[in-house]
């Protein structure tokens, strides 16, 4: 007999400093294999792996994340054992406040092996809520520092460094000319049978009260490793590597190559996923899904 279920939404951030990555993988410590084995405590589940998460933007090793989407099918029974008991009289929990401590409650399992997890909300969903292909778009921050800037060791860990000094205007000049709708082959390797074709809602820089340089850089989906290379590419324009002329020549080329460097993965942190309302999720969902078309 079917047993039905319930699909619930986690809202997380992250610490990527001492994971290999989001991905489950044997004998590795992930932040989705540590998630999923406090789960399976949480829960009472006795195979880890029966507690799937489903997550809305993939990191690699050593990226951060503060708006990281994750979601869950439990039964009934077993979303019971996350409900607090009231006492009699005691006023019932609003969807938020029960959502928080949902979120507390497997911060407070996943913190005895992993504290730099921290789980926000478990709220309940649509069945069609799918952290993956309901997403409208992604935004991600990247923090680096040029030569001759102040460096500050309290965020260390979450700043590349250039050894070259960075023309800050001419890096958000070259950003400008990577926004929009194009293949972006050139910055990421498409999955088999797919397409790099994205588009690129926003790459804009600033100046961050620490004296770094922030690109705050948003697009409706991202290939592997293309955040990392979309910087390293604007970083090359501002440290002097390569002009603008020539970044738009590598962009309409289609080809990877070795004029800019992929960026480290330290400076990136994943801090937005946005979904439509409720009655769009499905039609989100079936449209991310498919394939995307070669641009002429």
């Amino acid at each position: 007999m079917h047993t039905p279920s319930v699909r619930l939404r986690l809202d997380l951030s992250y610490d990527g400093t001492d994971f290999s990555g989001w991905a489950a993988q044997p004998g590795l410590r992930t932040v989705q294999g540590s998630l999923e084995a406090a789960l399976a405590t949480l829960l009472r589940i006795a195979e880890p792996e029966t507690a799937r998460l489903t997550v809305g933007g993939r990191t690699d090793a050593g990226v951060h994340a503060r708006g990281q989407v994750a979601h869950l099918d439990v039964t009934p029974e077993q979303l019971e054992k996350w409900t607090a008991r009231r006492r009699p009289g005691e006023r019932p929990l609003s969807t938020d406040e029960l959502a928080r401590m949902r979120g507390r409650k497997v911060t407070g399992v996943v913190s005895r092996e992993a504290p730099d997890i921290v789980v926000h909300r478990v709220r309940e969903v649509p069945a069609a809520f799918d952290a993956r292909f309901s997403a409208l778009r992604r935004r991600y921050e990247y923090r680096l520092i040029g030569a001759g800037m102040r460096k500050d060791p309290l965020v260390a860990r979450y700043t590349a460094e250039v050894p070259r000094p960075l023309d800050f205007d001419l890096m958000q000049a070259a950003a400008d000319d990577l926004l929009g709708l194009n293949d972006f082959t050139t910055f990421c390797k498409a999955r088999e049978g797919a397409t790099a074709v994205r588009d690129l809602l926003r790459f804009e820089w600033r100046t961050t009260e620490d004296g770094a340089y922030a690109a705050r850089i948003e697009a409706d989906a991202f290939c592997h490793s293309m955040v990392r290379a979309l910087i390293g590419a604007v970083v090359a324009v501002g440290s002097g590597r390569i002009d603008r002329d020539e970044l738009a020549a590598l962009r309409d080329a289609r080809a990877r190559t070795s004029r800019f460097t992929v960026m480290p993965a330290h400076g990136l942190s994943l801090e937005e996923i946005a979904y439509p309302s409720d009655d769009a999720l499905e039609a989100r969902a079936e449209a991310t899904r498919a394939r995307r078309d070669p641009l002429p």
